[in-house]
Formats: structure tokens, C-alpha cells, sequence
């Protein structure tokens, strides 16, 4: 497991739970101890949390990155888990998409598909559908949901975004969590943003979660999908090294590692 990734992962227990000894780090990710040691000597080192004698605490309860630097991490395996959701997809479907960074990189492989209805309320994903030449015709429909934007934030949110959301009734809602735990289900760092998946989720016959191998046995702060309410989690080859996955298998109708 790279560096990037482990850091990813320890941040995220770290939103959770505030503070993790050496050993939780050491069992949850599957490393040495020393390693643990380097990587939290690293996550003290970029202001993120302070060591303590056997373990971590957290300084401050940071936001998740911004879209650009989420979209580069893990890159290869969101584009491997995308695809593999392009197979449980068929013409004249109406989907939900949220902003995630997974989801974001889904709408590039629907451009190949046609006969569906997307709504977002992600920019980034709209344009990426909507992406041809000026008068050329769409191989999808694609509804990008109103609501306010906020610098930095290439998204709508607020009542208008929710107030829509509840106009339209869709097949399938693929989501992109920060966290998905075979406990607490799926959630994410921001309320504003739980909110929307919250009501997707509510929304829709079916909820696909796209999830890569940080993010499994991970709960963060604001949940909005129960287990019982995910009917398919698509994650990536690296899961197969998480102690999370067989939990999550247990728990979930399906999960297909891409």
C-alpha cells in the first residue's frame, strides 16, 4: 500500500475516532508497527495530528481535500471501480449522481452509453456528460440540479438543490462515500453533502456505492445510508487486503471487487 493511500486511510479513522494508538493503526491497515511509526510521524509533520506516547490524537477535524487533489489519489483503482459500475447500467435508466471524486470519473465512462437520464448536482460530472461538439447531439439526458455554489466547490447544495432532488424518482443512485463501515453504512465529512446523498438515496430504487480501498470499515461524520439500504458496493482490488472487506460482504447483498 503506498504512502498516500495509508495517510488517506489514518486521517479518515482519525475523523472518527480523534485518536489511534500505534496498534489500531498497525491492525487496520495491515502494516508494521514501524511503518505505522513513519506514518505518523509524516501526519504530525503536515499539521494533522500530534503524537502521542503509543499513539496519535487529532489537532483539529480537517475537511475533506478539494476535488482536484481527492480525483488524483487513487486514481487507477476509481477508474477501475467506474467501469466495472458501467455494468449494472442500461439504456432508459434515470440515474443520481452525487460529487464525489469516483462518481466524477463514472460520468467520463457514461459518455459511451446512451438512453439514460443522469441528474448531478455535480459541475465537474455535467460537463464531462456533456461534453461534444457545439449542436451535437447527447447519447444521454442530462439534468444538472440548481441550488447554490461556494468558491472552490464545483457543486450545487442548499434547500434549492434538496427541494429538487425530490421532483425527480430514479432507478439506481450511485454515490461515492467517504466512508463505508458494515455497521454504520456509508457516510460523509460534510453535512451538506450527506444531506444530498441522504436524499438521492431516498429517492432511488437502488443505491450503488462506489468506494475504493481506503474508504472500507471507515465511518465518518455524518451518515446517510444504513447497510440494509446498499444494494451493491463496487470497490477495488486493493480491499482484498482489508479486514473490512469480508465484514462488508457479510452485511451487503453485493460487493464486487473491480
Amino acid at each position: 500500500m503506498l504512502q498516500e493511500t495509508r495517510l488517506h486511510r489514518i486521517r479518515a479513522l482519525l475523523t472518527t475516532l480523534n485518536q489511534l494508538s500505534t496498534e489500531r493503526i498497525s491492525k487496520e491497515l495491515g502494516i508494521s508497527r514501524e511503518t505505522a511509526r513513519r506514518d505518523m510521524i509524516e501526519l504530525e509533520a503536515l499539521g494533522v495530528a500530534r503524537r502521542v506516547h503509543g499513539g496519535l490524537v487529532m489537532i483539529s477535524t480537517p475537511p475533506e481535500p478539494p476535488l482536484t487533489i481527492r480525483s488524483a489519489v487513487l486514481a487507477k483503482e476509481k477508474r477501475a471501480i467506474a467501469r466495472a459500475a458501467t455494468r449494472y447500467l442500461q439504456s432508459g435508466q434515470t440515474l443520481f449522481l452525487d460529487a464525489g471524486s469516483t462518481t466524477t470519473l463514472l460520468a467520463d465512462e457514461l459518455r459511451s452509453m446512451s438512453g439514460l437520464t443522469i441528474i448531478t448536482n455535480s459541475l465537474p460530472a455535467a460537463l464531462a456528460l456533456s461534453a461534444a461538439e457545439e449542436h451535437d447531439a447527447l447519447n444521454n439526458q442530462v439534468i444538472l440540479l440548481g441550488g447554490n455554489m461556494l468558491a472552490g466547490a464545483p457543486q450545487t447544495r442548499g434547500e434549492l438543490t434538496m427541494s429538487e432532488i425530490y421532483r425527480y424518482r430514479a432507478d439506481i443512485a450511485l454515490l461515492s462515500p467517504v466512508g463505508v463501515d458494515s455497521k454504520n453504512g456509508a457516510s460523509s465529512f460534510q453535512p451538506h453533502e450527506a444531506a444530498i446523498a441522504r436524499a438521492m438515496t431516498q429517492q432511488s430504487g437502488q443505491l450503488i456505492l462506489l468506494a475504493d480501498h481506503s474508504k472500507l470499515g471507515i465511518t465518518s461524520r455524518s451518515i446517510y445510508a444504513a447497510p440494509k439500504e446498499i444494494s451493491l458496493l463496487i470497490t477495488d482490488a486493493g480491499a482484498e487486503k482489508q479486514p473490512a472487506l469480508k465484514a462488508l460482504e457479510n452485511v451487503l447483498p453485493q460487493v464486487i471487487v473491480a
